[in-house]
């Protein structure tokens, strides 16, 4: 039985590259797409062809890893479960709809550009959060947008997004190793759950809060986790949180911290700090930061400017490993790395 049941073993690793392989064509459409509306290049590394086999090469190992994550048992198979294909492909369509009034925005350079229908949406939130995140439509305040983001940033990362996710998971896993029975996590920027899809089947007994400043990604999180129990959904901020001391056994965020100020960014860690209980855990997935691959440092420099993230550069320059030990966490921190992503944790 050993011929058959090897194949069957790996499927974890086939599905995921035949997904990134479906991702990286539409990777490859959109700077076409924008190249035909605007006549605008993405700029492209010193040493492209290094850059390209180094990328591909750091993303195969990501989804080995990955796949070997399901096969320990840290987390179940069912977290690669694809949606619907007719709405996938109706989502597809629409960005690269979307993605012309994108190419607009970079061409323009205008991260301001919202429908008037939102402005009093937006009134009470602070200015760095009211931008065209990546240019994208509404930012981070309509339905439309929460309905695509997810896809955006699959098509982003060659269809690796979800794997960088789950690269929190077996750091958490080495300090709670059950089903999290009695635990109580808070994910900080939840967006449209997808990570705290992947932590609720990790850790089914759990209880999961997701916080989050916009109604209109809570509302679509709510709608998409519809079929789990024990999750609370609160709209708020990661700089003020509405909680009291020592609730959470866990506090974790997802391409979160990249997207706040330095100030905020602290604010963020000092409550989390706050809201933990004794010896709770912090965790964080984020960018890869300077020096912590060299051959992608180019990409990371770049970056920003192809996107609209405006505190970017200044989150590269700041490695997340000594923000934690200087908001008082533990000096003994935890680090998977995948792709271009890291994830961190460390103790309170």
């Amino acid at each position: 039985m050993t011929h058959l049941e090897n194949p069957l073993r790996h499927w974890p690793l086939a599905w995921s590259l035949a997904r990134t392989a479906h991702f990286t064509l539409q990777h490859r459409s959109l700077p076409l797409l924008e190249y035909a509306l605007t006549g605008r290049k993405r700029a492209l590394p010193p040493n492209q062809m290094d850059f390209i086999k180094h990328a591909y090469q750091e993303l195969f190992q990501l989804l080995k890893k990955d796949a070997r994550n399901i096969q320990m048992g840290l987390y179940p198979a069912s977290v690669l479960k694809p949606e619907n294909p007719l709405r996938h492909w109706k989502r597809t369509l629409d960005i690269l709809l979307d993605g012309v009034a994108i190419a607009r925005r970079r061409k323009d350079g205008q991260h301001k550009d919202f429908d008037k229908s939102l402005s009093e949406v937006m009134e009470d939130f602070p200015d760095y959060y009211v931008r065209n995140f990546h240019y994208q439509t509404d930012g981070y305040f309509s339905a439309h947008s929460a309905d695509i983001y997810e896809h955006q940033v699959e098509i982003l990362f060659a269809g690796a997004a979800d794997a960088m996710r789950r690269l929190l998971i077996p750091l958490l896993k080495g300090v709670y190793a059950d089903e999290g029975k009695n635990l109580k996590f808070l994910e900080i920027g939840s967006g449209t759950g997808r990570l705290t899809r992947f932590m609720r089947l990790a850790y089914p007994k759990a209880q999961i809060t997701l916080l989050d400043p916009s109604e209109a990604y809570l509302k679509n999180s709510r709608s998409k986790l519809s079929d789990f129990s024990g999750l609370n959904f609160i709209q708020g901020f990661g700089e003020d949180l509405p909680f009291k001391n020592e609730t959470f056994d866990a506090v974790y965020s997802c391409f979160l911290l990249h997207e706040v100020p330095l100030n905020v960014r602290k604010k963020i860690l000092g409550e989390s700090l706050r809201v933990l209980k004794p010896g709770g855990s912090i965790g964080m997935v984020d960018s890869l930061q300077m020096g912590d691959d060299e051959t992608i440092d180019w990409s990371l420099v770049q970056f920003p400017k192809d996107f609209h993230e405006p505190f970017f550069t200044d989150y590269i320059k700041h490695p997340m490993e000594d923000l934690f030990r200087d908001a008082g966490f533990s000096t003994n921190i935890k680090e998977n790395r995948g792709f271009f992503s890291k994830a961190l944790l460390a103790t309170k």
